[in-house]
């Protein structure tokens, strides 16, 4: 479903895990680059229009372990910090412990004092964290939009999967361009 409009009053721009050393990583279907800016795009445009950016970042810390642990090198680069074009544009700075940027942090509280009641998500992992991000906003009471070419995956199946199962139930899949037409 297209989306139509949205009231930068009432909309965010959230920004998952757009860090240094994600962005650096091979992901599909999008490159990390198209990803990053197409993000950027958006990010300025929501602060042209008075809408709060988000900036969700992941503290690697201690996690349980899991089956996928054995397959990660050493040589992976850390998280680091958020990409650098993007720091600028954010206005709130949500530091997350888990994939989605809502479990453990205040960031639904933070939305609702801006009196956002509606979330436009990208970033990477498709679905990892914008997808848990996306469950959990959903959980939260907000309206979800996710923006396909501007989020990509650790494969392009995992990303398609994503966007043709999981989202369409809910939230409402739209490109980069049609969200800058619906922010007009």
């Amino acid at each position: 479903m297209a989306v139509s409009s949205l009231d930068p009053a009432r909309t965010a721009l959230v920004v998952v895990d757009l860090q240094r050393g994600v962005v650096s990583r091979d992901v599909g279907p999008h490159p990390a680059d198209t990803v990053l800016e197409n993000a950027l795009q958006l990010a300025e445009a929501f602060r042209s229009a008075g809408a709060p950016v988000v900036l969700v970042q992941a503290d690697p810390g201690d996690k349980p372990p899991a089956d996928a642990d054995v397959r990660r090198t050493a040589a992976a680069p850390p998280l680091g910090d958020v990409v650098a074009e993007l720091a600028p544009l954010g206005d709130l700075v949500v530091v997350k412990r888990g994939w989605s940027a809502f479990h453990g942090t205040d960031l639904s509280v933070q939305l609702r004092g801006h009196a956002v009641d509606t979330v436009v998500l990208v970033g990477i992992a498709t679905n990892m964290g914008v997808e848990s991000t996306a469950r959990d906003a959903r959980e939260h009471g907000f309206a979800v939009v996710v923006v396909e070419d501007a989020m990509s995956s650790t494969d392009a199946v995992m990303h398609e999967f994503a966007v043709a199962r999981i989202f369409p139930l809910i939230a409402r899949v739209t490109t980069t361009a049609g969200a800058l037409a619906a922010l007009g």
